[in-house]
C-alpha cells in the first residue's frame, strides 16, 4: 500500500541558531527577578505562590496544540514545566552550614551554596551520637550505678531510652512525609501541630538546647578543676565554705561560656571544622571504657581504696593507708594518724571511731570475674551529709558522733530515683541533631529514620552495657563516690580505663566542650527560625543575622541564657531543668504523629511505615509520666510556659495556615458536636441567645450601626454563637469584589467592637429574600441561630420607598414562622460603646406578656459585661382592674427569687378609662395615612400637595357639618380628617412629637374638637355652642370620621398610647428599657399602622430593645 506524505514548507526562524539560543536564555536571565512572581490582577485573588510551579511560558513552545487552556497558563502551568522544576528543586542548606557570601572584584555579592552531599552515616548517625554520649555518660553514670543498683539503674536507662526511641520513630514518620526543608524538628512540630504550639514546643527546644549548652559548660569546668588542673581554683572548698566549689564553677564556666560564644561568633566553620576531633574524643573514650574491662578480667588495675571500719577516707589527704609505720625501727605515726589524733604518739587524743576501728585496704576494680556485681545489684541510697559506707562491712560504732567528718568521703545531695531519673535523662537527648541537618543531607527522607534510629539503638546498647560492666568491675563505695575522692581525686570512669586514665580524662573534656560548642550554634538558629516564621511579634529582632548569617541578636540573647544556668552551678542541678525542656518536646513530636495518624488526613502519606499511633501515645504517655517522675515541679513550670506562650501566640501571633494537625483535629471535633448537638434541641438551662445580626450598610459598604456589633458583644461576652451578615442586592457575578469589601469591613468593625463570631455577606435580587435565606439557612447542624438582632429602622416615615419598613414587618413574620426570638434595638446610635461605663442607673424590664422568661435573662447577660455591671435591675408589670396587684408582686417576688436573680419589682395599674380624643386623633392619622398612601403613588411633591390639600378640606368639613346629620355612605367613601396644621405636618413625616405636647397644643387651639370632657369643658362649649343654636348632643354628633375608625386600630392605638404613658412616667430615665415587642396583624393590609402602634409605643424613651420571645422556656427555676 502507498504511502503518501504531506511536505510543509517551513521558513528559517531564530529558534535553530544556536547562537540566538543563548541571547534567549541570557534575557530570561535577567527578567527572571520580574516575572518569577507571576501576573497580578488587582481584581483577581491571588493564588498561593510555590517554587515548584513557574508561570513563565512560551508561545513557540505552546503553541496551538494548548490553546483551549492558554487562558489559564499563568496560574495553571503545563505539567511538563512542573516535572522539570521538580526535577531541578533541591533542598537549600540553612542549616549548621550557613550561606557564605563573599563579593567579587566588581563588588556584586555572590552566594556560594554547596549541593547537600552528606549521607546515613555522616549526616545523621555520627552527629547523633556525638549529641548523645556526652558529659553524663562520663561524669554521672558511675554514681548512678552505686546509688541506684545495677536493677534500677537499668530501668532508669530503659525508661529514658525507650521514650527517645519512640518518639525516634514519630519524627521518623513527620520527617519522611513530604519534603523537610531546613530548620529541623521546629520546622517539623509547628507544621504538624499549629502556630501555637509549634511556638509553644519550638521555644522549649530553645531553651533544652541552651540549659544544655549550660550543663557542658559545667561537666567541662568539672572535669578541668576537679581532675585536671584542682590546684586552680579561686575559692578552696573547705568545711567553713561549702559553696566554694560552686563559685570557682560560675567563675570558670562564665570564662569558658564568653569564649565559646566569641567563637561561634567569629565563625560556625571553625565549630565544624572541630566536630570530627571531639567526635573521635567520644569513640576513643568508650573504646577506652571497654579496652579496661577486658584487662580487668586479665590483671585489674592496681587501685587502693582506703577504709575505716566501714567507712570510705578521701585518701587524697595521706599517702598510706596505716596509722602507724616502722622506720628505721622507731614506731612514727602516718599522716593519716595526724588527722585524726592531736599530740604525741604515747599520750595523744583520737578520734574514738578511729581508735577502736582498723583500717582496710581494698581494690577501687576488683575486675569483671571479682563477682563485686551481687554487692552492685540493689540500691544504696543516702541523704546529703552523710558518709558513704560499704556494706557488709563490720565496724566498731561509738557513741561520739561529733567528730570531723570532712575527711570521709560524703554524700553531697540527698539520693533516690526519680532524682537520677531527671540527672540521667540528658544522657539520651540529642536525638535530633539529624533532623536539625535535614537542609544538608542527601536524601533526607531515608536517612534521617535510618540514622537516627540506628544511633539510638547504639547508644542505648553502650549505656546498658556500661551500667551492667561499671556494676561488675568497680567497688560499690567507688561507683557512689561522685569526684572520686576515695581514688586520689581520679575520674572514677577513668580508674577503668586502659592503658590510662587521662584518655578518659582528656577525651571526656574535650566531649563537653565540642558538645558545648554545638548547643551554642543550633540554640541560636532555632531561635532564629522562630523569629522569622513571625509568630510571635516580640521575637522579631532575633531574626536578624549578620552578612554570614550568623545570628547575633539570637547568639547573644542564648549567651544571656546559658550565662543563668551557669549561675546555678551545679550539673545536677541544671540537669532536671533541660531534661524538662525536651521531655515537653518530645512529647509533642509524638502528639503531633498520633494526631495526624488518626485524623487520616489526605496529605499524611509518611514513607517510614513502621510506625502506629499507639506507639506516638505511649512515647507522649511515657514523656509526660518521666517529667513528673523527674522533678513535678519543674514539670509544672515548664507546662505553665509552655501554656504562656501557647495563649500569646494565639491571642497577639501573626495568623499561619499551615495545613497543621490541630486545625484537622478542630475540624474533627466540630464535625462530631455538631452531629451530636443536632440530635436533640438545647435543654432550658444551657439555653443562651445564639445571635443572628442583620446588618445594613451605607453607600459606601461600611456598617451602618456600629453600635449593633458592641451591644452583641456586650450581650454575648463571647460566648455562644454570633453570625454577622448582610445583604447586597443584585448578582453575585456583578459584585463579588463588593461582596468581599463589605465582608472585610464587617470584620474589620467586628474586631474593632470585640465581636466574636462570623461574617456573611449575600448578593440577593432584593434585601427581604436575602435576609430570608441567612434567617432560614444561616449556621450549620445543631450549630444555629436562635435568636435574631437588628435595629429598629429609623427613618422608615421619611423613606421614599416603603421597602425599608414592610423588610421590617416580613422579618418580625420570618422569625416567629421559624420559633426564633428576635431583639430590636430602636434608637441604637445611642447605645453605650464597649469603652464607655456605665456608673449609675437601671436597666427596665416591662414585663407585659409571657414570653418564655427571654426578657428576664437578658439584663442578666447584660450585667455581666462590665459596661452595664453597675446598674440595677427592675421588672414592671401591667396590672388590671380585676388583678390582685399586691399578691401579683409578691408571686412576682418568689418567682425571680426561685430563678436566682436581683431585681426591684413593681406592679403598675393600668385602669380601663374611656378612649381619649388623641387616640381617635392619632388613630385616624394613621388610617389616612395608609390609604393615602395605598391609593396614591405619585411623587413626593405631589403627595405633599395632596395631603395639604386633605388637611384644608378636612377643617372645612368640620365647619359646614349640619346639626343631627348622620354618616351616610357617601361619607364613609371620603377620606375626612379632622386634622390641625400640627397633624398635616405629622403626615408630612418633618416630625414626630409627643403626644403629650400635641394636647397642650389642642388646648391652645380654639377650633379643636375635645372628646375628653371635663366639668369646665362641657359649660363653655355649652355655652358657646348655645348661641349657635346647638345643644350638647349635637357636639356628640359632630364625629362623623371617628365613628368610621376601625375599632381594633382605635383599641390598639389606646392600648399604645396608655403603656407609653406610663413607661415614660416609670421608665424615662433609664439606661435601657426591654418591652414586649407585639406580633405583627395576620392582615398584611395593616402593615403600616403596626409600624405606627410601635412608634407610639416607644414614643420618649431614649434606648429601647423590643423583644419578642421565640415560644420556648428559657430560663428555668430547676438547677
Amino acid at each position: 500500500m502507498p504511502i503518501n506524505f504531506t511536505v510543509v514548507p517551513v521558513e528559517d526562524t531564530p529558534i535553530s541558531n544556536a547562537d540566538y539560543d543563548g541571547e534567549i536564555m541570557k534575557e530570561e536571565d535577567k527578567e527572571e527577578p520580574h516575572t518569577a512572581a507571576g501576573p497580578y490582577l488587582g481584581d483577581e485573588t491571588p493564588r498561593e505562590t510555590s517554587s515548584l510551579i513557574s508561570t513563565d511560558h512560551d508561545d513557540s513552545i505552546y503553541g496551538k496544540n494548548m490553546a483551549l487552556y492558554e487562558d489559564e497558563m499563568d496560574s495553571t502551568p503545563m505539567v511538563s514545566s512542573l516535572l522539570n522544576k521538580l526535577a531541578n528543586y533541591t533542598n537549600i542548606t540553612q542549616g549548621v552550614i550557613e550561606h557564605e557570601k563573599a563579593e567579587s572584584e566588581d563588588g556584586i555579592q555572590r552566594v556560594t551554596i554547596n549541593g547537600p552531599q552528606m549521607g546515613t552515616f555522616i549526616g545523621v548517625f555520627l552527629p547523633c551520637m556525638q549529641n548523645i554520649l556526652g558529659v553524663i555518660l562520663f561524669l554521672r553514670l558511675t554514681w548512678i550505678v552505686g546509688s541506684a543498683g545495677i536493677m534500677e539503674a537499668l530501668a532508669i536507662v530503659f525508661m529514658c531510652c525507650s521514650c527517645t526511641m519512640l518518639t525516634a520513630i514519630s519524627m521518623s514518620a513527620i520527617a519522611t512525609n513530604g519534603v523537610v526543608p531546613a530548620g529541623g524538628s521546629y520546622y517539623m512540630i509547628s507544621r504538624a501541630l499549629g502556630p501555637e504550639f509549634g511556638g509553644a514546643v519550638g521555644l522549649c527546644f530553645y531553651l533544652g538546647t541552651t540549659f544544655a549548652g549550660s550543663m557542658y559548660i559545667l561537666g567541662t569546668m568539672e572535669i578541668f578543676l576537679t581532675y585536671i588542673m584542682p590546684n586552680a581554683v579561686v575559692f578552696k572548698a573547705e568545711t567553713g565554705e561549702p559553696n566554694g566549689m560552686q563559685n570557682n564553677m560560675r567563675i570558670y564556666g562564665t570564662c569558658c561560656l564568653a569564649i565559646m560564644a566569641l567563637v561561634v561568633f567569629v565563625g560556625v566553620k571553625y565549630v565544624n571544622k572541630l566536630a570530627l576531633v571531639f567526635l573521635s574524643c567520644v569513640m576513643l573514650s568508650i573504646m577506652a571504657i571497654y579496652a579496661g574491662v577486658i584487662q580487668s578480667a586479665i590483671k585489674p588495675p592496681d587501685s587502693q581504696v582506703c577504709l575505716l571500719g566501714n567507712r570510705t577516707l578521701q585518701n587524697s589527704k595521706f599517702d598510706k593507708c596505716l596509722k602507724t609505720e616502722v622506720i628505721n625501727n622507731v614506731t612514727t605515726p602516718t599522716k593519716l594518724w595526724t588527722l585524726f589524733c592531736e599530740g604525741d604518739l604515747g599520750n595523744a587524743t583520737c578520734n574514738e571511731y578511729f581508735t577502736q576501728n582498723n583500717l582496710t585496704v581494698i581494690q577501687a576494680v576488683p575486675g569483671l570475674l571479682s563477682g563485686v556485681i551481687s554487692d552492685n545489684m540493689w540500691a544504696h541510697y543516702g541523704h546529703d551529709k552523710t558518709i558513704v559506707e560499704k556494706e557488709g562491712k563490720s565496724s566498731e560504732q561509738t557513741s561520739d558522733n561529733t567528730g570531723d567528718i570532712s575527711y570521709y568521703v560524703l554524700n553531697d545531695i540527698t539520693t533516690f530515683f526519680t532524682l537520677l531519673v531527671g540527672i540521667y535523662f540528658p544522657s539520651v537527648t540529642g536525638i535530633m541533631a539529624g533532623s536539625n541537618r535535614s537542609g544538608d543531607l542527601r536524601d533526607p527522607q531515608r536517612s534521617i529514620p535510618t540514622g537516627t534510629i540506628m544511633a539510638i539503638a547504639t547508644t542505648s546498647v553502650i549505656y546498658i552495657s556500661c551500667v551492667v560492666l561499671f556494676g561488675a568491675c568497680i567497688d560499690g563505695v567507688v561507683l557512689r563516690d561522685k569526684y572520686g575522692e576515695s581514688v586520689r581525686g581520679t575520674l572514677v570512669v577513668a580508674t577503668l580505663a586502659w592503658p590510662s586514665s587521662w584518655v578518659i580524662v582528656i577525651g571526656s573534656f574535650f566531649s563537653c566542650c565540642g558538645a558545648g560548642l554545638q548547643s551554642l550554634t543550633g540554640a541560636p538558629r532555632i531561635l532564629q527560625a522562630i523569629a522569622r516564621d513571625g509568630i510571635m511579634p516580640f521575637l522579631q529582632v532575633f531574626g536578624h543575622s549578620r552578612s554570614n548569617g550568623e545570628p547575633t541578636w539570637a547568639l547573644l540573647l542564648t549567651a544571656v541564657i546559658c550565662e543563668i544556668g551557669i549561675l546555678i552551678g551545679s550539673l545536677d542541678n541544671v540537669a532536671p531543668i533541660l531534661s524538662m525542656f525536651f521531655l515537653m518536646c518530645y512529647l509533642f513530636v509524638n502528639l503531633a504523629c498520633a494526631v495526624q495518624t488518626l485524623l487520616r488526613t489526605p496529605n499524611w502519606r509518611p514513607r517510614f511505615k513502621f510506625y502506629h499511633w499507639s506507639l506516638s501515645f505511649l512515647g507522649m504517655s511515657l514523656s509526660l509520666s518521666l517529667m513528673f517522675v523527674s522533678s513535678w515541679y519543674y514539670a509544672l513550670v515548664v507546662i505553665l510556659i509552655s501554656g504562656c506562650i501557647y495563649k500569646y501566640i494565639e491571642y497577639r501571633g501573626a495568623e499561619k495556615e499551615w495545613g497543621d494537625g490541630i486545625r484537622g483535629l478542630s475540624l474533627n471535633a466540630a464535625q462530631y458536636a455538631l452531629i451530636k448537638l443536632e440530635e436533640a434541641p438545647p435543654h432550658t438551662k444551657n439555653w443562651r441567645p445564639q445571635l443572628l445580626v442583620l446588618l445594613k450598610l451605607d453607600s459606601n459598604l461600611g456598617v451602618k450601626h456600629p453600635r449593633l456589633l458592641s451591644f452583641n458583644s456586650q450581650l454575648k461576652a463571647g460566648k455562644g454563637l454570633t453570625i454577622v451578615c448582610s445583604v447586597l442586592e443584585g448578582t453575585y457575578m456583578a459584585r463579588e469584589a463588593e461582596a468581599k469589601l463589605s465582608e472585610k469591613n464587617i470584620k474589620a468593625a467586628m474586631a474593632m467592637e470585640k465581636t466574636k463570631g462570623f461574617c456573611h455577606v449575600v448578593v440577593s435580587s432584593n434585601q427581604r429574600d436575602g435576609f430570608s435565606h441567612l434567617i432560614q439557612s444561616a449556621g450549620l447542624g445543631g450549630m444555629k441561630h436562635n435568636a435574631v438582632l437588628m435595629a429598629w429602622p429609623a427613618n422608615w416615615k421619611q423613606a421614599e420607598s416603603s421597602l425599608s419598613w414592610k423588610n421590617f414587618i416580613e422579618t418580625v413574620r420570618e422569625t416567629t414562622a421559624v420559633h426564633q426570638a428576635l431583639l430590636v434595638a430602636k434608637n441604637i446610635d445611642t447605645f453605650p460603646t464597649n469603652q464607655d461605663r456605665l456608673a449609675e442607673g437601671t436597666i427596665d424590664v416591662w414585663w407585659i406578656v409571657h414570653d418564655g422568661g427571654l426578657l428576664m435573662l437578658l439584663p442578666f447577660l447584660l450585667r455581666q459585661h462590665k459596661v452595664w455591671r453597675r446598674c440595677k435591675m427592675r421588672i414592671f408589670t401591667v396590672a388590671q382592674m380585676d388583678d390582685n396587684s399586691i399578691q401579683m408582686k409578691k408571686d412576682l417576688q418568689m418567682f425571680l427569687y426561685h430563678l436566682r436573680l436581683d431585681a426591684k419589682v413593681e406592679v403598675v395599674e393600668m385602669n380601663a378609662g374611656d378612649i381619649s380624643a388623641f387616640t381617635y386623633e392619632k388613630t385616624l392619622v394613621m388610617e389616612q395615612r395608609s390609604q393615602m398612601l395605598k391609593q396614591m403613588q405619585l411623587s413626593k411633591t405631589e403627595r405633599e400637595r395632596e395631603i395639604q390639600s386633605i388637611s384644608d378640606e378636612s377643617r372645612n368639613s368640620i365647619r359646614r357639618k349640619p346639626c343631627r346629620e348622620k354618616p351616610t355612605q357617601s361619607n364613609k367613601s371620603q377620606v375626612p380628617t379632622i386634622i390641625l396644621d400640627e397633624e398635616a405636618q405629622l403626615i408630612h413625616d418633618r416630625n414626630t412629637k409627643s403626644h403629650a405636647t400635641l394636647n397642650d397644643k389642642a388646648m391652645a387651639t380654639s377650633d379643636r374638637v375635645h372628646m375628653t370632657w371635663t366639668k369646665e369643658k362641657l359649660i363653655s362649649e355649652r355655652n358657646r355652642l348655645r348661641e349657635a343654636n346647638m345643644t350638647v348632643r349635637d357636639i356628640f354628633n359632630m364625629k362623623p370620621e371617628w365613628e368610621n375608625l376601625d375599632q381594633t386600630n382605635v383599641r390598639r392605638m389606646h392600648t399604645a398610647v396608655k403603656l407609653n404613658e406610663v413607661v415614660v412616667n416609670k421608665s424615662q430615665g433609664a439606661q435601657l428599657v426591654l418591652l414586649n415587642m407585639p406580633g405583627p396583624p395576620k392582615n398584611k393590609g395593616g402593615d403600616e399602622n403596626y409600624m405606627e402602634f410601635l412608634e407610639v409605643l416607644t414614643e420618649g424613651l431614649d434606648r429601647v430593645l423590643l423583644v419578642r420571645g421565640s415560644g420556648r422556656e428559657v430560663i428555668t427555676i430547676y438547677s
